[in-house]
């Protein structure tokens, strides 16, 4: 089995195949959120603060941290912004940027084993990504595309993840601190994404033996009621072998349909998970029944 440890100063998470599925929260990302955006620049941290505590509170076991804000100082923002995050939650956390001075200083400001997000297979940005990602001790996402652009065949993108798996190790970096993104098409778009992405996950589980993630509502894209679709999607990834997506949990349904699977996979032993989570406290299911009770008297 392949088990990929994060941890912040005082918490550890493993994404692997027999572990719950790990939901890493997408909200700290000012891409295409304007008005976070601008507060970021301005030095205004509070909504990031309330949407980091929002995530966690929601059920997140991992966040991610992205500062691409037009015309800004990248890494001083990210940096900042990690040291901010971690000051108030223990997750363990994802370093999001295409920007490598950004990676650096998030990373030299990290307490703990990071999750850098991400490298592609582009010859170019492995030589950049891949030692910073070994120098830090991180793990890394790798995207599964490279120099041609995004290929609708998925067994090309297959290669492309081979190929960042193997480069990774000539740096030292072990096959379990790669986690693979196989790129979730639009099925709006690509009437086979779903099919095609859960076969792919099986053969990066099975043949590379990596854990994988996702942006989940890449599936949706397009589409009306884009939940529905989305809260389907997960589970299915999951029993595909899908380990980890970057979700956004404050869609409870969301989070029910992860937990769900959780359960039917086996990966919630005796359904404690869901049982804490969801089981009624007795006190309110007393009161819900005296109030059942007390309207039949009525009727």
């Amino acid at each position: 089995m392949t088990n990929t440890l994060l941890s912040s100063a005082s918490r550890e998470v493993i994404i692997g195949f027999d572990q719950p599925f790990v939901m890493i929260g997408e909200r700290i990302n000012p891409t295409g959120r304007k008005l976070l955006a601008a507060e970021m620049k301005a030095g205004d941290f509070s909504r990031v603060q309330s949407d980091a505590l929002a995530q966690v509170a929601a059920g997140a076991q991992m966040l991610d941290v992205n500062a691409g804000i037009p015309l800004a100082d990248e890494p001083e923002i990210l940096a900042r912004t990690i040291e901010l995050v971690q000051g108030l939650t223990d997750v363990p956390l994802s370093i999001d940027s295409s920007i490598i001075e950004a990676l650096e200083a998030g990373l030299a400001v990290y307490q703990g084993k990071a999750l850098v997000n991400s490298t592609t297979g582009e010859e170019a940005v492995m030589e950049r990504v891949l030692p910073l990602v070994k120098k830090y001790q991180a793990a890394v996402v790798a995207i599964s595309n490279d120099e041609t652009g995004i290929s609708e065949d998925p067994d090309v993108r297959f290669e492309i993840a081979k190929k960042i798996v193997e480069r990774a190790a000539d740096y030292g970096i072990a096959r379990e601190d790669v986690v693979v993104d196989p790129l979730v098409m639009p099925i709006g778009a690509v009437s086979g994404a779903g099919k095609q992405v859960f076969e792919l996950v099986k053969r990066l589980r099975n043949e590379l033996k990596v854990n994988t993630t996702c942006g989940a509502s890449n599936i949706s894209f397009g589409l009306p009621n884009r939940a529905g679709i989305n809260y389907a999607f997960l589970p299915m990834a999951a029993l595909a072998g899908m380990t980890s997506a970057i979700v956004n949990p404050l869609h409870d349904g969301l989070v029910q349909a992860v937990k769900a699977a959780d359960v039917l996979l086996a990966h919630d032993e005796n359904c404690q998970g869901w049982i804490q989570r969801y089981r009624v406290p007795v006190a309110a299911d007393q009161e819900a029944g005296r109030s059942r009770s007390r309207r039949r008297r009525r009727s």
